[in-house]
């Protein structure tokens, strides 16, 4: 696979195939929005800018989060997980689900100064997934609360269990890597040197935790910027089931997935369907900005860095010879 994807030619070819189909999706979207009317046009436009500022603050905060599983001497740039997160973002408009995490891993990989192999980042991400179910658990236990019926309780209920069960499984790696029975295997040695410890596992939860609740709060302005009365336990509920969507191995593309999710659970708690489709859809059209916007603020940033070059060394002054 790494010698075919090395060839110039797939390079063009898969590159222009992805140009195209973002091109398509570009296209009947124009034309969606054309005919159908853009779902922001009577929004509070200060709400709005609020909004987006959110969920531009809670990529920095997921990448320090990420950082934090990494060896110290082997950590990416933040920046790099960063636009990591950006370019599956914005990836997720057109490709499957789950196609997200080998679009991190290529993109961290081939960011300039990452030394970190594929099987640390893998494991990293793996770690995340699951970092971020524990994340989640605060979020959809708000969200089982309000629930209005009972069917919906029990799945965020089954969602914060999950994530109960994810904190326990990463608190319980170094331990699982050291046990005897797997201890002489390859992987599992390999997972010893990568065990984290457990003020960064911590660490990382934290970071996480607040870009999720920023994500939340990001929701809640937008609700009330469409006039939709949301409260802050539905915007949760928006969130956790987004985000449980995108934990389906087999899915159209990432962000239709989400926006669909989400529309459900504000179709099930009572908001109108035609008025649910367009908030999840202003919803993923402005995570799917606030992503480009990653992007291009740290390309610019790296431009920035190399028109202005490495700075000259300060010359010392020479000692001079002591009095005789």
């Amino acid at each position: 696979m790494r010698q075919l994807l090395s060839n110039k030619k797939i390079q063009v070819l898969l590159n222009g195939g992805l140009g195209i189909v973002l091109l398509v999706v570009a296209v009947v979207s124009v034309r969606h929005f054309a005919g159908m009317g853009w779902p922001l046009r009577h929004a509070d436009p200060w709400l709005v800018a609020a909004s987006a500022l959110l969920y531009l603050i809670a990529y920095p905060f997921k990448a320090w989060g990420w950082q934090r599983l990494f060896a110290k001497n082997d950590r990416p740039a933040a920046q790099a997980l960063a636009f990591a997160g950006g370019a599956a973002c914005v990836g997720g408009v057109a490709l499957p689900g789950r196609i997200d995490d080998a679009v991190r891993m290529a993109v961290v990989k081939r960011y300039p100064g990452t030394r970190t192999g594929l099987g640390t980042l893998g494991l990293s991400l793996i770690v995340l997934g699951m970092l971020d179910n524990a994340a989640l658990t605060p979020l959809a236990s708000v969200a089982a609360v309000d629930a209005h019926t009972w069917a919906i309780r029990a799945g965020f209920a089954v969602l914060a269990a999950a994530g109960v069960l994810a904190a326990v499984i990463v608190a319980m790696l170094p331990r699982l890597a050291r046990w005897r029975r797997i201890a002489h295997y390859r992987p599992a040695r390999w997972l010893a040197g990568q065990s984290h410890l457990p003020k960064e596992t911590i660490a990382a939860w934290l970071f996480i935790s607040v870009s999720w609740m920023l994500r939340g709060t990001a929701v809640f302005l937008l609700l009330n910027a469409l006039s939709l009365k949301g409260s802050f336990p539905l915007a949760l509920a928006f969130v956790c089931a987004s985000a449980a969507s995108a934990a389906l191995p087999i899915a159209p593309a990432g962000a239709a997935t989400q926006a669909g999710a989400g529309a459900a659970i504000l179709i099930a708690s009572g908001v109108p369907a035609g008025d649910a489709l367009a908030f999840s859809v202003a919803a993923q059209a402005i995570v799917v900005v606030t992503g480009a916007a990653v992007l291009l603020l740290i390309v610019a940033w790296r431009f920035a860095l190399h028109l202005r070059g490495p700075r000259p060394a300060v010359a010392q002054p020479c000692a001079t010879p002591a009095a005789a």
